[in-house]
């Protein structure tokens, strides 16, 4: 959702863990908050910061590596911290994975594959498992939301009432798939019965985002084992919490030791190992495209596996003339503002047509300034805080780079309080195609709103990106939004709607936004191998 620059799971630099908070706070007085640059801007209630915050009555139970159906400490014996994102404050230590925990996975994994019982049992028993996984992850759906809220910063209502029922939803939707993989009867010229064969690509390593850590561990482990394939997953190192868990419901629903591994760790340790093991037979990573590209080369030097990339966006969200301004202010927002801009398709380019910009932009100011930023915990919260101090600097870094190149700050621009990472809803005005806020992936709740005169410019300007994973349209006329869905570069086009992720539908982008999709029947390709039989016919009935 996949969700992008994103910096899911890097491969190069680490996320910092060492005095957040501190870090934070030096960079909030480092960018100058009572500066004469920073007047005159709208400012939000500093309550997120102040507020009591709600304590999560969920326990910590799992924070060793899932390895053969066991949690094991690293062989190292490290740990790494894992953080509260409202406070900067540690939640837990986690086992720190390395080359050596990945080796052990993958050898549980190749001999869950090549001895095990989970490619030879039935689909049908396959799919039986799945179904008893989601039950179970059903059962605990309370425990969950709270645990991905407190690890990951999202709002409560979010995790509980779309999130889990939606990693529910991808379950029983793979689980369905698993009996029904098959492949064809091929007419050939000549005597001979030809068929098609579609097995399971061996073991799949996967590295997953932290922006939807459960969604994400749906849309890469589902497909993986419908299919019949064993799984090393890595976490990311921010929001290792969730996937331990619904690992360990997995053994419960009855999945065989090894088929599913879990590590967490570092991306230059631990995720850098498993793109490069020469017995991985297949890679699938969400994160942002800088580290996609190294995780190709990785893959590509090892034993060249097959590989699959969701990777950064900076969408288009297209306003015409005809529009309904008072929704598409509403949809615009939420295209933008959800998850805390932390999307990797984020409607991060508002193009709005010049009839209607100069109210579009004065109802997107008061939306803003409205948005509920707070506890998460919190209902009625929107917007929780940024997942930690590296993405925190990030986005007030990309603000103030905007004032620099002279956009104009509606509102917002500042961090909220003195305490976690919380960020103020932030609108620009006057953005030009040639600033980095118009260019690069914010990755947070920066809304940059853009003029457009006519379809033509639109089109060539929403295209003229190096990524190409979603766009928005929001139009009345039919023709138009004919002419957009075809024109556009993208591999997801919304038509007067946005974030739109039913399991069926397919996703993934175009250009440096990633190779392959994830979801529906296409993720399905992504996990298989087909070969094609060939042998003689005697005296054949029929050709």
């Amino acid at each position: 959702m996949v969700m992008a620059t994103r910096r899911l799971s890097w491969l190069l630099s680490r996320s910092l863990s060492a005095s957040p908070s501190s870090q934070a706070a030096s960079l909030f007085h480092s960018l100058g908050r009572n500066s004469g640059k920073w007047g005159n801007i709208n400012r939000f209630s500093t309550a997120a910061a102040v507020e009591e915050l709600i304590t999560p009555q969920v326990p910590i139970t799992y924070t060793k590596h899932l390895i053969n159906g066991q949690f094991v400490d690293a062989a190292s014996g490290k740990t790494f911290p894992t953080y509260d994102p409202r406070t900067g404050e540690v939640i837990a230590h986690v086992a720190e994975g390395d080359v050596e925990d990945i080796n052990r996975a993958v050898s549980a994994a190749r001999k869950a594959f090549d001895e095990g019982p989970w490619p030879k049992m039935t689909a049908y028993e396959r799919c039986k498992i799945i179904l008893r996984f989601a039950d179970l992850v059903e059962k605990h759906s309370d425990e969950l939301a709270a645990l991905e809220t407190w690890n990951n910063g999202k709002p409560y209502e979010q995790s509980a009432s779309s999130e889990l029922p939606l990693f529910v939803r991808l379950f029983h939707y793979y689980a369905g798939w698993a009996d029904k993989i098959h492949g064809l009867t091929v007419p050939a010229d000549g005597d001979y019965h030809v068929e098609t064969l579609h097995e399971p690509i061996g073991v799949a390593g996967q590295i997953i985002p932290w922006n939807f850590p459960l969604i994400m561990f749906a849309w890469k482990v589902g497909p993986a084992l419908a299919c019949g394939n064993t799984v090393i997953l890595k976490t990311a190192e921010q929001t290792p919490l969730t996937a331990l868990y619904v690992a360990k419901l997995f053994h419960e629903a009855g999945l065989p030791p090894g088929v599913l591994n879990v590590v967490s760790g570092y991306g230059p340790t631990a995720g850098a190992a498993l793109a490069s093991h020469m017995d991985v037979d297949k890679l699938a990573f969400t994160g942002s495209t800088e580290t996609g590209k190294i995780v190709l080369e990785l893959a590509a030097r090892s034993n060249l596996k097959p590989v699959t990339l969701e990777l950064g966006g900076k969408s288009p969200f297209i306003i015409f003339e005809d529009a309904d301004v008072d929704q598409a202010v509403e949809l615009a927002h939420f295209a933008l503002f959800f998850n805390q801009g932390q999307c990797c398709c984020a409607g991060s380019r508002t193009f709005v047509h010049e009839r209607i910009y100069d109210e579009f932009l004065e109802k997107s100011k008061a939306r803003a300034l409205k948005r509920v930023v707070g506890d998460p915990f919190k209902k009625g919260v929107e917007q929780g805080p940024q997942i930690d101090v590296e993405q925190f600097q990030k986005v007030l870094r990309y603000i103030k780079s905007g004032i620099e190149s002279n956009a104009t700050l509606e509102c917002g621009g500042d961090r909220i309080g003195s305490k976690g990472f919380f960020v103020q809803p932030t609108v620009f005005s006057n953005v030009q195609d040639d600033m980095l806020i118009a260019k690069d992936e914010i990755f947070g709740p920066v809304q940059s709103i853009l003029k457009f005169k006519d379809i033509d410019e639109v089109i060539r300007r929403a295209n003229a990106t190096r990524y190409g994973l979603a766009a928005g349209v929001f139009t009345k006329n039919v023709h138009t939004a004919n002419t957009m869905m075809r024109a556009l570069r993208a591999g997801t086009v919304w038509i007067n709607c946005f974030d739109v992720f039913d399991a069926a539908i397919p996703f993934g982008g175009y250009k440096m936004s990633g190779i392959g999709r994830e979801k529906g029947i296409y993720s399905l390709n992504n996990y298989l191998q087909v070969k094609a039989v060939v042998s003689p016919l005697k005296n054949p009935a029929w050709l």
